[in-house]
């Protein structure tokens, strides 16, 4: 990609279809938001995100965030001998606890994101996902019953809580 920017399909046709609205259709103001764009590498298991890194929102908001993760094995997996783990976090800021980061390892987690996105772009907050009825059994319904804060926040290097984005 020439621009520098985030390099994946879909942002170069929105970015194709961005420049020719300006172009074509006098639309001055038709840019992408780059801030938020979803990503997912397709490994076993697959990983993906959206938003902050827990350091990033760190960074911007003067340490005024809130991490909520989980780590569990998927119910398919529960009697298995794989044993598969799923990890999963969000990251909010202020005292509104805006929905700022979401990270996933495991499972399910490229089809998962996709969804949260358009949670995260619209401004979303953990209450509006506490307000949220989970579907069960699903490991999307984490993301949307995740209640007690990360014991440490600041704990940005605990292996236990590793920032997958960075990770990725």
């Amino acid at each position: 990609d020439v621009i520098g920017k985030t390099c994946l399909t879909p942002v170069a046709i929105a970015a194709g279809r961005k420049l020719a609205d300006r172009l074509f259709n006098n639309e001055d103001d038709s840019r992408i938001d780059y801030q938020n764009i979803p990503t997912v590498v397709f490994a076993h298991p697959p990983v993906g995100a959206i938003g902050l890194s827990e350091g990033e929102a760190r960074q911007r908001y003067n340490n005024d965030v809130t991490v909520y993760s989980s780590r569990f094995t998927p119910m398919r997996y529960a009697l298995s001998a794989q044993g598969a783990s799923t990890a999963m976090k969000l990251v909010c800021a202020g005292s509104d606890e805006k929905v700022v980061g979401i990270h996933l390892v495991g499972d399910g987690a490229d089809e998962m994101l996709q969804g949260f996105a358009v949670a995260v772009n619209m401004g979303a907050t953990k209450a509006d996902f506490d307000r949220t009825i989970a579907i069960h059994p699903s490991s999307a319904e984490e993301l949307v019953t995740m209640k007690t804060a990360q014991a440490e926040p600041g704990a940005v290097n605990d292996a236990d809580y590793i920032d997958w984005k960075q990770a990725s």
